[in-house]
Order: structure tokens, then sequence, then C-alpha cells
């Protein structure tokens, strides 16, 4: 079986001591591609480099809401710049997206719908992040329609929001969330959700699943979720292998790898 993690941040420093040890463990367990998104100006200038280093890793660019102190108003129009000189050398834009927990969302908002507006003009998809803001995230995809959809990074909300996305375009990132209970709802949600709608994640290094709290999560937990995923649409033998590879082709198909 064959697996991509769609959302991993193997450029943080978590992983300076550790990351080629890393990458050969998560490939030989079939772990074979990371894509790494960008959350601020500085840091998706230098994942080009990054990824050169790499080629099982590909690239993402863009401005995190979680880094909005980080955002001034003229890296929007440096991003566009950068993602126009490097053409071919990255795969989506993002992590973008709107969070309630932070301070000045109009700021948020107009980064995120400018971000939507790059990638359609790049016809590129989109990586959104979303905090108690899928109301909001709704609200600015109506105004800014996206073209050529993307992931809902670390989805949980309602089987109704769950198809608003999808008829949009968008894939519903899994990660480590399934695998607590408490999370009834993400949970069966997820059940209900064909495999071509899904993409695999783990959001490293942070997300960790049940059980390692407190522990630097990595992409080799990916196989991790999938068992949770597998157990939760009662998947077993061969058809483990069906989803696994639905899965992966999943990705591979929004992404183009």
């Amino acid at each position: 079986m064959r697996f991509i993690d769609s959302h991993c941040h193997l450029d943080f420093s978590e992983f300076d001591e550790t990351r080629t040890e890393l990458i050969k463990a998560c490939k030989q367990i079939g772990v074979e591609h990371f894509i790494v998104p960008g959350v601020s100006l500085a840091q998706s200038t230098k994942l080009f480099s990054f990824a050169k280093s790499e080629p099982s890793i590909s690239v993402a660019l863009g401005l995190h809401p979680y880094f909005l102190s980080d955002h001034q108003s003229h890296h929007l129009a440096e991003l566009e710049q950068l993602a126009k000189a490097h053409l071919g050398q990255f795969i989506a834009v993002g992590e973008c997206g709107l969070d309630r927990s932070i301070d000045d969302l109009d700021k948020q908002t107009q980064l995120f719908e400018g971000q939507i507006e790059l990638a359609n003009q790049l016809a590129l998809p989109l990586i959104v992040h979303h905090r108690q803001s899928h109301d909001l995230i709704a609200r600015s995809l109506k105004r800014c329609k996206p073209k050529y959809g993307g992931v809902i990074h670390a989805f949980s909300g309602s089987e109704q929001q769950a198809q608003s996305y999808i008829k949009q375009g968008f894939k519903l990132g899994v990660g480590g969330v399934i695998s607590y209970p408490r999370a009834a709802k993400t949970r069966k949600v997820i059940s209900a959700i064909e495999p071509q709608h899904l993409v695999l994640e783990t959001d490293s290094p942070s997300m960790p699943l049940a059980g390692f709290q407190g522990l630097v999560n990595t992409p080799l937990k990916v196989r991790d979720v999938f068992t949770h995923l597998c157990e939760l649409k009662d998947v077993t033998g061969d058809a483990q292998k069906e989803l696994a590879q639905a899965l992966y082709e999943s990705c591979s198909a929004l992404f183009r790898i």
C-alpha cells in the first residue's frame, strides 16, 4: 500500500535533527510523498530550496492565519510575484484560511480571498485552514469562487458542510482527530464520505493521535490515521488495499503528483 501525507510541516525546526532518517523510515512503510504547505512569505520563499533537497517533497505557498502578525500589507502582492516567478515549482496555494481564535478577521478575510484569487489565476488548488469558521469560509467562497478546489485541512464539521465543500471541488483532510473517541461528530461524518473525496494527513509536528499527546507528530503516523479510517468504515482484508489506493489516487489527482 502507498500513502501520501497531504499536509505536513517537514521544514519546521522540530525535524532538523531527524528529517533524513524520518523520510527514509516513512518510505519503508509506504509513505511515499509529502506535501509541505507555506505559512508565511519568508518561509514560502525558502520552500523552493527545501523541495529540491528531496524529490518526494512537494510544496505550497501561503499566508497562514496563525502567523497573521507577521503578514504585512504588501505580502500578498509579494506572494503573487514569488508564485509567478516559480511556476511549476509548487503545487498549491496555502495554507490559508480563517480562524476565529485569532484577532482581526477583516485582515484574515482579505488575505484568504486574495489567495483564492491567486490560486484561480495560477489554476492551482487551495489548502484551507479553518477553526470555528466554516460559516465565514462559506461566505468567502461565495464572494470569491475557487475554480480548482483543494483540501479543507483537518476537516471537522457537519455532513452538510462536508457535502458543500465537496460540491465546490474540495477534498476533506483526514488526520489524527479521528483517533479520538470524543470527536464523535467528525468520525461519523468521515465514515460516511466516499474515499475519492478524502485525503490523509498528519499536520506534523502538530495534531498527534490519541495516545501520543505531547509528542512530536510525524508523517509515519499516516499509516495509523489510515488504520483508524479503516475501522471507522469497517474495511478489512483486501478492501483495505482498495481504500488505500483510492486515497492515494485522490491526493495525486488533486495535486497532480
